[in-house]
């Protein structure tokens, strides 16, 4: 069992190789007893993106707070408080802030894809 709140969760910058403005936060995976999956918390800075990559899993996204924008497969898809996205295995895409303010989402992937 685990109960906690985002603000009690640490929340670590990542290194701006191929990315910019991002934090990573763990909200649930298997150190709190999700073996299978990792449901994380990234906040991009304003102007702030996520690397273009693809990988062998799907994901799903939820946008919290703030206005991004989701490029999949070659297509632009605005985000804003309340978006969701299902991002299959081995589509390109990318996250990135288009608001002045910080862009916040949650992505769930299986454990596998947490790095």
């Amino acid at each position: 069992m685990f109960v906690s709140h985002r603000n009690d969760i640490e929340k670590k910058r990542q290194p701006d190789n191929n990315q910019k403005g991002v934090s990573k936060q763990i909200l649930v995976g298997p150190a709190q007893g999700w073996e299978d999956y990792v449901m994380r918390m990234i906040s991009l800075d304003a102007q702030g993106y996520a690397p273009l990559h693809q990988h062998p899993w799907p994901h799903i996204v939820y946008a919290v707070e703030g206005e991004g924008n989701l490029l999949l497969g070659g297509n632009n898809h605005p985000l804003r408080s309340g978006s969701t996205a299902y991002i299959p295995e081995g589509t390109e895409h990318q996250l990135s802030n288009k608001g002045e303010a910080e862009f916040v989402f949650i992505c769930i992937v299986p454990k596998e894809g947490d790095f």
